[in-house]
């Protein structure tokens, strides 16, 4: 009997503390107007002093869980996305299974910065597949302002921080038409210094801040996209009009415009929550999922397409029946 994944439930958080644009040109050389138009970007959530990635996360996955109907214990996996672990080790994802009090099943974290939650669905899809899990917890968590040099106007601006979580559940396909249709991944280690963090224990022993070429991630981010969406749907013997809902990775608003005008398909298609929250990496994509699933916007039996570009690069699309 055929194994897949359907999404159970979702959750999400978001620290208390904003940075709004104002707020940032009074310490950077930048104004809200330059940083909306070229953005999309309005403000940033930023994590409290102490408050770590596993903080983040566990309110993300309690909230999943939570709306999955199931409890803690339910869970057989835990796969964290994260750039900004609590810790070199052990992983943040050991971390949340303590703090959620679940004592069976693994745990492991997956990085691909702001791939990383393509790439932990895609593995977490795996396992259900192959009838080794039951229940998986993915949430992408980051508190990447800690990785940033607030006096660099080309990448302070874009981050925040945040964590958005989904639980997959097991499922038979005679049971119902929903769940993740495919998942599809890609990287080219050639592009590693476009998007990158200038430190790490094995070669500065120091954490680094993340420096990146801005117009060639761009123009990489909009083509790579454009083709994981397509081979996705290629795939499935489906076309760009069947899309219900796109959901990408929150970079940048003119690259998600970009994107969709690549596509043929209409921005009222598109879900877009980077003006509210700012690129939070491998959160991204889960926060602004939970945020579509809570306001209605994504109904049971809709198409929903997923895809991100991340430093590496990394980049890749899940296809869904919600």
């Amino acid at each position: 009997m055929t194994v897949k994944s359907i999404v159970a439930g979702c959750g999400r958080y978001l620290p208390e503390k904003i940075i709004t644009n104002v707020e940032l040109s009074k310490t950077v050389d930048t104004t809200d107007e330059w940083i909306e138009q070229r953005t999309g970007i309005r403000q940033r959530h930023i994590v409290a002093p102490g408050e770590k990635t596993s903080d983040l996360a566990v309110k993300a996955a309690k909230a999943a869980i939570a709306h999955a109907g199931l409890m803690p214990s339910d869970i057989d996996l835990v796969l964290v996305a994260t750039t900004t672990p609590d810790r070199t080790f052990p992983s943040t994802a050991v971390t949340v299974q303590a703090k959620l009090g679940i004592q069976s099943g693994f745990a492991f974290d997956v990085q691909a910065v702001c791939s990383g939650f393509i790439y932990a669905l895609a593995v977490a899809d795996n396992f259900i597949r192959q009838k080794q899990v039951r229940h998986a917890l993915v949430i992408g968590a980051e508190a990447f302002s800690c990785l940033l040099d607030w006096q660099d106007r080309s990448t302070c601006i874009l981050f925040g921080d945040g964590a958005g979580a989904i639980v997959l559940k097991a499922s038979t396909e005679n049971e119902t038409s929903r769940g993740i249709l495919s998942t599809h991944l890609f990287s080219d280690g050639q592009y590693e210094d476009m998007l990158y963090v200038d430190g790490g224990p094995s070669s500065t022993n120091t954490v680094g801040k993340v420096r990146m070429v801005g117009r060639e991630v761009f123009k990489h981010a909009v083509h790579k996209m454009e083709q994981a969406a397509l081979v996705a749907l290629k795939q499935q013997k489906l076309e760009v009009a069947d899309i219900d809902w796109l959901v990408p990775h929150q970079a940048n608003r003119r690259i998600i415009e970009a994107v969709g005008e690549k596509l043929g398909l209409p921005i009222e298609k598109v879900v877009i929550t980077v003006d509210k929250h700012a690129n939070t990496s491998a959160a991204s994509i889960p926060l602004a999922l939970a945020e579509a699933v809570a306001d209605g916007r994504i109904k049971t039996g809709n198409l929903v397409l997923l895809e991100a570009l991340g430093g590496g690069f990394t980049w890749g699309s899940v296809l869904i029946r919600w």
